[in-house]
């Protein structure tokens, strides 16, 4: 065995790694992961350049980092011009319905020490109002917006409903104290209305937005960063004298503490329940997860964008959440992720952090030690920087007048607007990728391959960078097949440290001296491994064990084990990823590299003829890696071609990635810069096609149809309409073998007779 592995593979160590190397392979790749967030706390400075010699060159200086953190978490949207408007109390309304003509005084549904109560809502984004609580004092000092955490509701952080012990009522002290407060609703955590068509999920509303938002470039948290800053609008345009500020726990810390960071007309920020080290930020709800965020911001960071303007951390227990709503008989398919109160000298030391990185610009950052949002040295600190007092504590609920608004339709009205607006940007899309590519010159296949560099420089800032590698492959192979017409070997390539390719060779036998053949680059789908598509012994009706099939037709053939694998093993991979602005693709793609980089220095194999073949999985895989690495010569994507952002994005239909347990599978913005058929725009000129069973359930023929249309145009506008295909067939998610081969053989120059 030694001596075969040494006339095949010459410059191969022994591969002598026991066990399963698939879990091997996620697990380096979290050792990777876990050191790179360790990492990024001091790495964040090379995006920062901090003119600190004044408070005026600063704000100048962070200005672009400001700007970052608005697009990473979604606030792209033009605001509508501000309007608010006071919602009339149901039984006002009826008495007003009943006599037309008769008279009703004021809107308030309730009255406090010094301030009445009113429903209200405001203009946010088009097709998008805030709907909430107006607390208006005899006479306002200071406008305030009080954001409560996600499972409050506005009635009760203002005492008009039970849940909330009086002291942690901030909007009714705040109140009292002579602001005007509005309290917006927050998307809240149940599961109600988490559905799409008829199939119900456990995932928390928050999550439900999250998904269908982050493809398009939106998120939950830029939503509601929105509907403060609407609210900020309104002020300013009503009211332009008075003070602003924002104060939030929990989910409504994080608003307020990004709406400060965001908006310069915010005066003061108080922040509870939120701040502290957010490197740990994989591991909470999924709803929070936002691309880049640690490799620029950490809260420290984004703390510096609220300076010279005040900022208030309440360092209090955080709200209780150990994970989505639980499963139930029809409801499945949220994503992991809990809510921990950090150390209170872990918060301490991110404030500490926040000050040290303005150098000698003193910035007001108070920290408060509590055991409950909103006490009073938090609001002292707070109103002081509004100019103001706290006033007097009543501890008395405000007295109700008129109806309660019902929360439960409030919350689904608040809900279904955001959910319809990432519809409505997810079919406004396909015209903002057609802005995106207007660059393109499609004159000839030159002037074509020329903008591919810049589009796939594009491409790789939208699926993560990571830096090519750097140290040696150090191939270790050993030999596991042998047939009468082909031999298999496992072999193990280096990438990064603790991170490696792995996958089984197979090489047909007969290959004469100084022949060179082409190599087909076989890849599994989710949960696969290379042994169902490169072990001879095996038996597996889908993968139709293509890779052995080829490589009895005379192809070099390997089949990578990428790393979708062992659950939410993987897909933590790639809640670690995305906050470094790095995604599970990075690393596959990186991976790929080092096997074509390897299957050159075959002395029988012709590294000018690699191609790719993948199903399912291995689809997706053949969009992305061979757009980015142009070593591929062709690929062939199977059982995955379809209207990709239509499928993550979507709630209406039942082939959406919405309702499913693969929480992990957007990709930031994809849905304005690259579907399906602009990717395979980026392996144009190559060949490319795409096998389609009419029977897979991955997408209708429909969608299939539409996307391609765009591939074979874009095909024949450049004169070589005959480099690409489509295949249907009368048949599942599978391989089909027919089409494709027939293709392999036309741009491969296969099949090839044995010399031995």
């Amino acid at each position: 065995m030694a001596k075969q592995v040494h006339q095949l593979l010459p410059d191969a160590k022994p591969l002598t790694w026991e066990g399963d190397l698939a879990a091997r392979m996620v697990a380096g790749i979290h050792k990777y992961l876990d050191r790179a967030t360790a990492e990024s706390v001091g790495q964040r400075e090379a995006y920062w350049k901090r003119d600190l010699t004044s408070w005026a060159k600063y704000l100048r200086s962070v200005e672009p980092n400001r700007r970052r953190l608005a697009e990473i978490v979604g606030v792209v949207d033009k605001r509508q011009p501000p309007n608010a408007e006071l919602v009339m109390p149901a039984k006002q309304l009826a008495r007003l319905r009943a006599d037309p003509f008769g008279t009703y005084e004021g809107t308030e549904i309730g009255e406090g020490n010094g301030f009445t109560v009113h429903v209200v809502r405001w203009s946010v984004l088009r097709g998008v109002e805030a709907e909430g609580l107006l607390l208006e004092p005899e006479r306002a000092l200071a406008n305030t917006v009080a954001l409560p955490d996600a499972d409050w509701t506005p009635e009760m952080l203002c005492g008009l409903s039970e849940g909330l012990p009086p002291g942690a009522q901030y909007a009714r002290r705040l109140a009292e104290s002579g602001c005007r407060v509005l309290i917006p609703t927050l998307i809240n955590r149940d599961c109600e209305w988490s559905v799409v068509r008829d199939l119900k999920t456990n995932q928390p509303h928050r999550e439900f937005v999250y998904r269908a938002a982050y493809e398009l470039g939106r998120h939950v948290i830029g939503y509601e960063v929105q509907k403060v800053l609407a609210a900020v609008d309104w002020f300013v345009r009503s009211q332009r004298s008075l003070p602003v500020g924002v104060m939030g726990y929990g989910e409504g810390g994080l608003i307020a503490l990004h709406a400060a960071a965001l908006d310069q007309r915010i005066k003061a920020v108080a922040v509870s329940g939120y701040f502290g080290p957010r490197e740990g930020v994989s591991g909470e709800p999924i709803y929070r997860n936002v691309w880049g965020l640690l490799q620029e911001f950490g809260d420290a960071e984004v703390a510096t964008l609220i300076a010279p303007r005040t900022l208030v951390v309440e360092a209090s227990p955080v709200p209780e959440v150990t994970g989505p709503p639980p499963v139930t008989e029809g409801r499945s398919g949220a994503a992991p992720g809990a809510l921990v109160t950090p150390v209170f000298k872990d918060v301490e030391n991110e404030v500490k952090r926040a000050q040290s990185l303005l150098g000698g610009l003193e910035a007001p950052i108070t920290l408060v030690k509590a055991t409950r949002p909103g006490t009073e040295r938090t609001l002292k600190a707070f109103l002081k920087a509004l100019e103001m007092g706290l006033g007097r504590d009543w501890e008395e609920q405000p007295a109700l007048v008129a109806d309660l608004p019902d929360p439960r339709a409030r919350q689904e009205r608040q809900f279904d607007q955001l959910v319809e607006h990432t519809q409505e940007v997810m079919r406004e899309a396909e015209f903002v990728r057609r802005d995106y590519w207007a660059k393109a010159d499609g004159t000839s296949v030159a002037t074509w391959n020329k903008s591919g560099k810049r589009y796939r420089k594009l491409m790789w800032d939208v699926i993560g960078p990571l830096a090519e590698p750097e140290m040696p492959m150090n191939p270790r192979a050993r030999k596991v097949y042998e047939t009468e017409s082909l031999t298999g070997f496992e072999v193990a390539l280096d990438v990064f440290e603790d991170v490696f390719s792995y996958g089984i060779l197979l090489v047909p036998k007969g290959i004469a001296e100084g022949e060179r053949r082409p190599v087909v680059v076989c890849q599994h789908g989710l949960e696969g491994r290379p042994q169902h598509v490169a072990d001879p012994t095996v038996i597996e009706p889908y993968y139709k064990l293509f890779a052995v099939r080829l490589a009895e037709r005379g192809y070099v053939t390997f089949a990578p084990q990428n790393p979708y694998i062992g659950g939410d093993d993987f897909r933590v991979l790639q809640r670690l990823g995305n906050p470094l602005r790095l995604s599970l693709f990075s690393f596959i793609t990186r991976q790929h590299q080092r096997i074509l980089d390897f299957l050159k220095t075959l002395p029988y194999v012709d590294g000018k003829r690699m191609g790719f073949y993948g199903l399912s999985y291995g689809g997706k895989t053949a969009m992305r890696v061979p757009a980015l690495l142009e070593d591929y010569c062709l690929s062939i994507c199977s059982g995955d071609f379809d209207e990709w952002i239509m499928k993550i994005s979507t709630v209406r239909h039942t082939y959406s990635y919405m309702r499913t347990g693969e929480y992990e599978i957007g990709e930031w913005n994809l849905g304005n810069t690259f579907n399906y058929a602009e990717m395979s725009w980026l392996i144009c000129p190559r060949p490319f096609m795409v096998e389609r069973g009419h029977w897979d359930g991955v997408a209708p023929d429909e969608w299939v149809g539409y996307e391609y249309a765009k591939t074979q145009n874009r095909y024949d506008l450049l004169g070589i309409g005959d480099r690409t295909e489509i295949e249907y067939f009368n048949g599942p998610h599978e391989i089909h073998a027919v089409g494709t081969f027939a293709f392999l053989d036309k741009h491969l120059g296969g099949p090839f007779e044995s010399k031995g």
